[in-house]
Parts: structure tokens; C-alpha cells; sequence
């Protein structure tokens, strides 16, 4: 689920010129990213995302992320000293990164405005959604791209989904954890640190390994919220809820639509009547009910709600908004639903 923020200004040609000059200006007898200044092996470096062709020069020194996800891969691969800012929060920090992330500047909670990603004079930009990266986002690739700085957006949004109707897109196909790992590896290889990808993915592997361990929970219905209270965004089939549900073996309530979260009348939810509720817990203020506190309130307080099984029974698992988003800490979000099932004793 998106964290939106007021669409930005597109810069004016003037304004946009200026910023070609200081780029250029800046990319010259700049840091190469290989400590004896000389160029990196293996660069260019050119890959394939999301329809586009990426060519990266040298590693990036003065990268911004502008969505909490890639932030917080980027930080994981200790690149904390190659970010000059960050972007579009909905949840604190990733547990163990809390260090990393305090020395990065923050530029904005939700979307910047293009002036203030180039105001950090950035020679890399990384997002988790397209929409990020395009009309009514920060501002299109090709935007940044004209003046010279590389873009890469989460292959986990856009491989397999179709983000050009409205909304936050359907999925053609369910996603896997393997468009996480394959955006780690390229991330990784992106700033020349492969090996610290490979490590990465290889630990996540081990944590999905060892949450699924033997479970079962194929009797058992669950519910994805993620934010609103009015016209709730509830979890489709096969977006990072999606791969949760299918490790576990259970079912989730709406998996007969492929939109990634579509907006869906508590009546319909009551009708269908799920063994659980898994509830995003965010931060942000952005939309009712953001946090957990707030939709448990609204859940047993509610007519509608308050008579379903998961709210008589309180059978609450609750998530931070990356968990449910297509990201590392899917597997974060794994370990917790798999948790709160064996402890409603709902898994083998």
C-alpha cells in the first residue's frame, strides 16, 4: 500500500536546466566509488527495470531513496554513508537499522517534491512503487533520467502487475519473494557490494525456512488491513499478503480479486466472515484509522464488525505497513502471522 502524499510540482525547464548544469557539474572528477579512484569493475553497469534500461556509471555516492522500502534494503546492505536522503515513511525504521537510519537526512515523511530530491544533488534514485517515480509522484523517470541520474524502482512492483488503471494496481500474476531477492542482489550490485546481497537474501531465506517450519494453518481464513476505516484498503489475492497466506497454507478472504488493495464495504467483509484479522499498525496520519489501536477500536465498536468471529474472539495479528508491503520485511510479516496463528492455535 502506498504511502500518498499531495502530487509535486514538475519543475519548470528552467528550473530543470539549472539542475542539468549542477549535476554535470558535480559528476565531474567526482568519486568514481572505487577507493583508489579508479573505476569500478564492471562499470557502466546496465540493467533492465520495470521496461526501462538502467545504465549506472560508477557506484553511487550521493544515492536518495524516496520510499521506506528501498530506504531500508539500502540500509541493510550498510550503505547508510552513500544515501544523501530519504523519503515517504509510514512505520519507524526496521528493528537493528535504527543507528544506520539517524544519520541520513530525512527530506520529507511522505513524497518530496523534485526540487527537494535534487536539491541533494543525487547521482542515484531508488523507489519500492512506479507511482512514485511518475506523473502525480515525485515527478516521471525519464525526468531525472534527462539529467543524468540513474532511477530504479522495485521489480516486486511492477513484474507481473499492471499499474495503469487506478488505484495501487492488480496483480496479473502473485508475487513472489523471489522479485525482493532479485531487488536486493541488483541493489547490491548497483553500489558494488554484492557479496552483502548475497548475504542478505541467503538470511532472509532462512527466516522464511524457519517460520514455516512445519505449519499448517490451511483451515483458516484471514483478513489484510491495511488503512481507512471508511472505505477500508483491504488485501487481494497476490500481492505481499498474498505470498504470507500461500507459505501458511490458509486462505485469505479476498483472494477472488487480483487488485493489490482494493476498497471494500465492511459488509461484504462481515459476510465472509475471517478467522483473522491481520492489522497494519502505522504511523503516518495521513487516512482513519492508521493506527492498530484505532482499527481495534473501530472493529469492536462498529455494528457491522463487532458480530464477526476474529473481533468476538480478538484474534488480532498486528503488522507494520512495510510488513504488508512487497519488501524485506514481508518476511517480517511471515514470522508474525505465523506466530499469532500457532498462538490462536490455528496451526499445526
Amino acid at each position: 500500500m502506498l504511502s500518498m502524499a499531495t502530487p509535486a510540482p514538475i519543475r519548470t525547464a528552467a528550473l530543470l536546466a539549472a539542475g542539468l548544469l549542477l549535476l554535470a557539474a558535480c559528476g565531474e572528477g567526482g568519486n568514481t566509488g572505487a577507493a583508489d579512484g579508479k573505476k569500478a569493475e564492471g562499470f557502466p553497469l546496465t540493467l533492465k527495470n520495470c521496461g526501462r534500461t538502467v545504465t549506472v556509471k560508477a557506484p553511487p555516492q550521493q544515492a536518495v531513496s524516496v520510499d521506506q522500502g528501498s530506504t531500508e534494503i539500502l540500509l541493510s546492505l550498510g550503505l547508510a554513508d552513500r544515501l544523501a536522503g530519504t523519503a515517504t515513511w509510514s512505520d519507524p525504521v526496521m528493528k537493528g537499522l535504527e543507528k544506520a537510519n539517524a544519520g541520513v537526512e530525512r527530506i520529507s515523511e511522505n513524497r518530496p517534491s523534485s526540487e527537494k530530491v535534487l536539491d541533494k544533488e543525487p547521482d542515484f534514485l531508488s523507489a519500492s512503487f512506479a507511482s512514485t517515480l511518475a506523473k502525480g509522484g515525485v515527478a516521471p523517470r525519464e525526468q531525472f533520467e534527462k539529467l543524468g541520474v540513474p532511477t530504479y524502482v522495485s521489480p516486486a512492483d511492477c513484474v507481473g502487475k499492471d499499474n495503469s488503471g487506478g488505484g495501487d494496481g492488480a496483480r496479473t500474476a502473485p508475487l513472489t519473494m523471489d522479485s525482493v531477492y532479485t531487488e536486493v542482489r541488483e541493489l547490491s550490485q548497483v553500489f558494488d557490494v554484492p557479496e552483502r546481497g548475497d548475504a542478505l537474501v541467503k538470511k532472509l531465506r532462512a527466516r522464511v525456512e524457519k517460520a514455516t517450519d512445519g505449519i499448517d494453518a490451511s483451515d483458516t481464513s484471514l483478513l489484510y488491513w491495511f488503512s481507512d476505516s471508511k472505505a477500508p484498503y483491504l488485501a487481494g489475492c497476490c500481492g505481499a499478503p498474498g505470498v504470507i497466506t500461500k507459505e501458511l497454507g490458509a486462505k485469505n478472504v479476498f483472494d477472488d480479486t487480483h487488485d493489490e488493495w482494493p476498497q471494500i464495504s465492511w459488509e461484504t467483509v462481515a459476510d465472509r466472515n475471517p478467522g483473522v484479522l491481520v492489522i497494519g499498525d502505522l504511523s503516518r496520519t495521513m487516512q482513519t484509522a492508521e493506527s492498530a489501536e484505532k482499527k481495534i477500536e473501530f472493529l469492536e465498536s462498529n455494528p457491522v464488525t463487532k458480530t464477526m468471529d476474529a473481533v468476538k474472539n480478538r484474534r488480532y495479528v498486528l503488522l507494520s505497513g512495510q510488513a504488508m508491503n512487497p519488501t524485506i520485511r514481508t518476511v517480517e510479516g511471515l514470522e508474525r502471522v505465523a506466530a499469532g496463528l500457532r498462538d490462536f492455535g490455528l496451526a499445526g
